[in-house]
């Protein structure tokens, strides 16, 4: 498996995991209301580098056999970032192939992609999705952040990132307001608290399903610590039983899931532990994929 993509399936729907990227935090940003020395001993205790977290930035392609659907657009605000149209590229999807994306959410790690530096859609013919609300708060002219933990400097290249990235995609937007199939085989779920309308995804073939958490959960190790608060949650409260009822489903339903910030592919399953879960990335091998085959 190389670093770049990964291929599975879901039942008939076909799909790659794409990366675009990564970006290194301060532990601080994964625990607001509890001391970080907290999880920074929790790093050290999974044998992770405890100054700081390299965060992968996990897009997935989606080829229904009718639609190519993208779900985020990654990032593009460090070097290490916006690598996600040639990482597609060399799977053979080309940005003019996809004609929906999904926008999980307003934060720049999704929405980056989504315009080039002069403003013009980089996918030209796709219909994007986002909750309504999603869109309604970041397009304000001021976007309040104040309940969320993060420094101002996040907080300003978060408010810079939407105003540049979303008005370029306006004419082609599809709001949604409620639990939907977006296109046969893929359901949005609200999953609100991290921001205003964050939404997971179900993908749904035969009887095999793809839980996509997005944003619900930051870190594997955030899943056996249910009460830490991460800095990006903009609404703690919310988020914190967001994240009980989709982690809850994942691990009743025992299915496939895929987590954005996870190491890459972030593909693995929910297990329950005590009052907690816990993080079982797959093999390899599960889904007899490929990466870097060719093109579909």
């Amino acid at each position: 498996m190389s670093n770049e993509s990964y291929r599975f399936k879901v039942g008939a729907i076909e799909c790659i995991a794409v990366s675009d990227g990564t970006f290194a935090y301060a532990p601080d940003a994964f625990i607001a209301n509890e001391p970080v020395e907290r999880f920074e001993q929790e790093l050290r205790d999974h044998n992770l580098p405890a100054h700081e977290v390299i965060s992968p930035y996990t897009c997935l392609f989606v080829n229904t056999g009718k639609n190519r659907l993208l779900v985020d657009t990654g990032a593009g605000f460090a070097p290490t970032n916006g690598k996600l149209l040639d990482n597609l590229a060399a799977v053979g999807v080309a940005a003019a192939e996809i004609d929906t994306i999904v926008l999980t959410h307003g934060h720049a790690d999704h929405i980056g992609g989504a315009a080039d530096s002069l403003g013009a859609p980089l996918f030209p013919n796709a219909r994007y999705v986002m909750w309504q609300s999603e869109w309604e708060f970041w397009n304000q002219e001021r976007p309040d952040l104040g309940t969320m933990p993060a420094d101002d400097h996040i907080k300003q290249l978060l408010i810079d990132f939407a105003h540049a990235k979303l008005p370029p995609i306006r004419g082609q937007i599809d709001l949604i307001d409620r639990e939907i199939e977006i296109v046969p085989g893929v359901y949005a779920i609200p999953a609100p608290g991290h921001t205003p309308g964050h939404i997971a995804l179900l993908i749904s073939s035969g009887n095999q399903q793809l839980l996509h958490m997005a944003d619900t959960v930051l870190h594997p190790i955030l899943m056996e610590h249910p009460e830490w608060s991460p800095s990006f949650d903009l609404m703690a409260e919310q988020a914190a039983a967001t994240k009980r009822r989709i982690l809850d489903r994942a691990a009743a339903d025992q299915v496939l899931a895929l987590a954005f910030h996870f190491p890459f592919p972030g593909l693995g399953r929910v297990l329950p532990k005590g009052d907690a879960w816990q993080w079982q990335p797959i093999d390899a091998s599960e889904q007899g994929a490929s990466s870097r085959s060719a093109g579909m």
